[in-house]
């Protein structure tokens, strides 16, 4: 039972899943789940990548200052 892995179910609209299992049809996806978990997956990663790029405040002002210097805001 090593690194088994654990999943959990998620309910979606039964008109959604049609249409996620015609899009899908001719590509890599063998499932409608594996599709929803890859772009589920894309979302998180792309949402963590945002939180890592956001300046604190302190960061901000500074940022700001040195503009106002340069003459870039008022």
């Amino acid at each position: 039972m090593a690194d088994e892995k654990k999943y959990t179910t998620v309910s979606i609209p039964k008109p959604l899943y049609d249409k996620i299992k015609e899009l899908i049809e001719g590509t890599g996806f063998t499932s409608v789940s594996d599709y929803v978990t890859y772009v589920l997956r894309e979302i998180v990663a792309s949402i963590e990548e945002e939180k890592e790029e956001v300046f604190s405040k302190e960061e901000e002002e500074k940022i700001k200052a040195r503009l106002r210097a340069l003459g870039y805001i008022d």
